[in-house]
């Protein structure tokens, strides 16, 4: 049994457990996430045998959409190289809101990078379609990045990142509903990263379509990243749903009608300028009477 199937099983292992018994174990081996504020933000030090630069591709969105499995699938292909210990999320920018990106700042956003030449590397940090101040700086730091996006569902985004939080802090406050709510507001986040990127340089993913056949959204997400699109992992759909193993949390179907109708305006508006997200797929869309 080789090396890379073992740590690929002991990864899916320790994803099993619950969220705060993997951050004590994180914490006790110094391999924090970066959200943590005790995380060390220095890039990896220089390798041998490896070259840094801009990523290749850039996962910019959404939380509770599968991103994970989704990464993991293209980080195993064998033309992608993602560094041992480094967290697939780096949440560089995020902290960047209130001033301008300067040339360090960018040389140590690519020093997160390294990799053999010829090999991509990338990241995928949910939160950066969200932040409106992102894209200017991750033009400017990577202009040339491939970017991806799965959407799921915005109610059963909303019901899940509810269940998130709950699970990581034991309660769920207003505030905290607010953020779950704009989180599935997508049409102008994506119209946002569009106007600075490119449609072109985009890939705009359905979870729901992800989930229920793995091996051609593959196959899409291959190809436009120019890799081997005919490559296919052994356990290609092990990670689907896995965070929805969580302890549950659900509105009340009243609850989630109305966030249906919140919600119309804003899928209408993505099915309109972006023809390819099959509303028949959400349940919210149907609920809304938007889509059959």
């Amino acid at each position: 049994m080789n090396r890379a199937y073992l740590g690929d099983v002991a990864r899916r292992q320790f994803l099993r457990l619950p969220p705060p018994t993997r951050a004590r174990l994180l914490a006790l081996t110094g391999r924090l996430p970066p959200w943590d504020p005790r995380f060390d933000h220095h890039s990896p030090p220089p390798a041998d045998g490896l070259v840094g630069g801009p990523p290749g591709f850039v996962g910019i969105g959404v939380q509770k959409a599968g991103t994970t499995w989704w990464h993991s699938l293209i980080a195993r292909h064998p033309g992608v190289y993602c560094h041992p210990g480094v967290h697939k999320e780096r949440h560089f920018f995020s902290a960047l809101a209130e001033r301008d990106l300067t040339g360090a700042d960018i040389a140590a956003y690519h020093g997160w990078f390294p990799r053999p030449a010829g090999r991509l590397s990338g990241e995928w940090t949910p939160d950066y379609l969200y932040q409106d101040w992102v894209p200017t700086r991750l033009r400017a730091a990577a202009p040339d990045a491939k970017l991806l996006v799965i959407l799921r569902d915005p109610v059963e985004r909303y019901r899940s990142g509810c269940a998130h939080q709950l699970t990581y802090t034991g309660r769920l406050t207003a505030a905290d509903r607010v953020d779950a709510y704009h989180r599935g507001l997508y049409a102008a986040d994506l119209e946002r990263f569009e106007a600075v990127f490119g449609r072109a340089q985009m890939l705009v993913l359905q979870y729901e379509r992800c989930r229920d056949d793995p091996a051609g959204e593959l196959a899409r997400t291959l190809a436009f990243l120019d890799l081997d699109d005919t490559w296919r992992p052994l356990d290609l759909a092990s990670g689907v749903n896995r965070g929805d193993r969580r302890r549950a949390w659900r509105a009340s179907p009243a609850r989630d009608a109305e966030l249906a109708e919140h919600y119309a305006s804003d899928m209408a508006r993505l099915a309109s300028t972006h023809p390819g997200i099959d509303l028949g797929l959400w349940p919210s869309a149907r609920s809304a009477g938007l889509a059959g």
